[in-house]
Order: C-alpha cells, then sequence, then structure tokens
C-alpha cells in the first residue's frame, strides 16, 4: 500500500488578496515573476496537491511548495521580490536632500537653471548620481512650461455658455466654432529637399525664402466636423464680415448659427454689429479672453499646421492657398467632430485647484 504524500498547506483567500493577485496577473506591467507566483497562489487555493498545481502552471512541485509556504507565511507580501544584496550606498540619505534642496530652490551664479554637470561640481557628486536622483524625483531643471490664467471678469459666465453650447447644442441651429490662423507664410526652402532613407530622416536646409502671407478663416461645425473655410490676403474686419456672409449663404436659412469666437476687436465693429443686427438668427458667444483653449477650431488649426503646413514648400501665395484649400477640401470628405468631455464646473474646479497650488509655491 503506498505511503501517504505530507499534507499540503492549505489557502483560504480573502476577496481582497484574490483582487489583488488577478491585478498582478492580468496588469501588463507586472514583472514576469510575480505574475508567475500569482498564478501559483491563485492555483493552489483553488485546491490540489503540489504536483497538480504544478502541472496545471508548469513548473516544478518544489517552487509551488515555495511559493505556497511563503504565501501562508507573509501572505501577498511574501511574493514581492526581496533586497538583493550589493555594494553600499555611497550617498547618505542628507546628501540626496541637499541634491533635492539646492535644486528646487536655488539657481548657479552663471546660468538660469542648473545641468547635472554643474550640479555635480557644486555639491561634489558624480554627474550619473545627479542624473538619478533628478529621474528618480521627476526634477527636469532644463524644461519649462508655459502658463497663463484669463483676466477676464466674465471668465466663468462665459466658460459656461460655451461649454453648456458643446455639451448640449440648441435643436434647429447648428453651432460654429470661428476663428483666423492669420500670417500663414509661403515659405520655400533655399535648397533641394532630400527625401527620406533607410536609417536617413528627409533632410532640410535650415534657412527659407518669404513669398508673402495668408490668412485663414475658418469655421468648424460642432455636430460634423466640417469646415467651412476662406483666405484673405488681410484680417481686417472687412474681411469677417466677408466671411460671415459665406457662412450665412452656407449654412441653410431654416438654421440658427451659434458661433464660438474671441474677442478680437474685428468681430466687434459697427459694420459687423450693423450686420449682425440686420441678420437674427447669428448668435455670438466669446470666449474668456487669453482662453483659445476653450475654442475647437483651435485644435483643428493645430491639425492643419502639423499634418500640412509645418513641412510643405510653397513658391507663392497662389500656392499656398491652393493647397490650403485641397486639405480642407480632403479633410471635409473625412471629417472627424472633436468631443468635449468636461463639464464647466469641472474646468473651474480643476482651475481653481491649479490656483490654489500656486498660492501655496508663492508662500
Amino acid at each position: 500500500m503506498p505511503t501517504p504524500g505530507p499534507r499540503v498547506a492549505e489557502i483560504v483567500l480573502t476577496e481582497s488578496e484574490r483582487a489583488e493577485l488577478k491585478g498582478w496577473v492580468r496588469r501588463r506591467k507586472t514583472s514576469a515573476g510575480l505574475a508567475l507566483r500569482a498564478r501559483i497562489v491563485l492555483a493552489a487555493a483553488d485546491g490540489g496537491s503540489n504536483s497538480a498545481v504544478g502541472q496545471r502552471i508548469g513548473v516544478d512541485r518544489s517552487t509551488v511548495r515555495k511559493w505556497r509556504n511563503r504565501f501562508i507565511e507573509q501572505r501577498c507580501d511574501g511574493l514581492l521580490d526581496e533586497p538583493r544584496p550589493g555594494r553600499p550606498r555611497l550617498v547618505g540619505d542628507a546628501r540626496i536632500e541637499a541634491l533635492i534642496t539646492a535644486t528646487l530652490e536655488t539657481t548657479p551664479k552663471t546660468a538660469t537653471h542648473w545641468s547635472t554637470r554643474s550640479m555635480a561640481e557644486h555639491l561634489g557628486l558624480s554627474q550619473s548620481m545627479v542624473s538619478r536622483v533628478w529621474r528618480a524625483f521627476g526634477l527636469a531643471p532644463h524644461k519649462q512650461d508655459s502658463w497663463k490664467l484669463s483676466t477676464d471678469p466674465l471668465f466663468c459666465e462665459k466658460v459656461r455658455d460655451v461649454v453648456g453650447l458643446y455639451l448640449d447644442p440648441p435643436e434647429r441651429a447648428l453651432v460654429l466654432c470661428v476663428d483666423e490662423k492669420t500670417q500663414i507664410q509661403a515659405l520655400n526652402r533655399t535648397q533641394p529637399i532630400f527625401p527620406m532613407l533607410p536609417g536617413t530622416p528627409a533632410r532640410v536646409s535650415h534657412d527659407y525664402v518669404r513669398h508673402g502671407t495668408s490668412s485663414l478663416y475658418a469655421a468648424l461645425d460642432l455636430t460634423t466636423g466640417k469646415v467651412i473655410g476662406s483666405l484673405h490676403a488681410r484680417h481686417r474686419a472687412t474681411e469677417f464680415l466677408a466671411f460671415l456672409r459665406k457662412i450665412d449663404t452656407t449654412v441653410p436659412a431654416e438654421l440658427d448659427v451659434h458661433l464660438v469666437l474671441d474677442n478680437a476687436s474685428t468681430h466687434k465693429t459697427p459694420a459687423v454689429k450693423r450686420w449682425l443686427t440686420s441678420h437674427p438668427r447669428f448668435v455670438l458667444h466669446f470666449t474668456p479672453t487669453s482662453s483659445s483653449w476653450l475654442n475647437l477650431v483651435e485644435r483643428w488649426f493645430a491639425e492643419l499646421t502639423t499634418k500640412k503646413l509645418r513641412r510643405s514648400t510653397h513658391r507663392s501665395v497662389r500656392e499656398l492657398n491652393k493647397d490650403i484649400r485641397a486639405w480642407i477640401d480632403a479633410w471635409n470628405d473625412s471629417p472627424r467632430p472633436y468631443v468635449w468631455i468636461k463639464t464647466a464646473d469641472q474646468i473651474l474646479e480643476s482651475i481653481g485647484n491649479y490656483c490654489q497650488r500656486i498660492n501655496d509655491s508663492a508662500h
């Protein structure tokens, strides 16, 4: 009669432990070793000998026994990798704290910001140590972001007006995001462009010749993503009025027209106001000053710049205008509307939190 084997330790998981183990198995960034240990424990909790669990997982029974016992002793923490022995740290916590403090609160005498080399020389550390600490704490003195808060006294009201229009457009009306992209330059490189080759990007000369400028008026349809465009040599109230007339002839007469636009002076001249008075179906919604991010057509202008203008060459304004019109036609053949997600309350709360952080950092 065969001798019965040793009784395996039973694993009983709590709901939180099972959820954490399953998370380790599914998470893409989990190390392969940790994911395997989690699968072993989950299989062992379902029952079976070490040999049976090992066959299901594809590992040796001694491996199952090791992680079964480790889990019973230390639970989930026992599955994590233990610190490995190595050379003791040469830079203590005090010097790392001094490095972080110097990075955040001081600047070098001969520059506006620290480099790894100058900071290493300043504190007597190695350049690689400074680099590692900066990466670990997310410090990047060489980078600088820009920001600007609107000072519009009606900021909250205008945000609620425009965002409400995006999230709940009125019936029997067309919502158009309107703006002008001015001073689009017709540029041509001074030397031939070398095409891309395997291992070598396309190359252009750093200098160029200007052949004039053009101004694009655009109206982005909130619902369909289609664009009404008009190109002009200048960007005055006269050109804006001509663009309004184009919108008026393009949009069906039975629809009201709600325009989202900025506070440019060309949008508020007496001639424009008279025209709007005689065309009551046009309703204007102004974005706050310094808040172009609230106008969806700016996102479309960004696509025009990155996908067409930035790497194109033109030998005349006529050639530039022809290229832009062709791009608009191609866009309208397969338009992609932008979907606004955040509510006005979420935007105002986010800005309020940002102002609070600025205020706290100033004190």
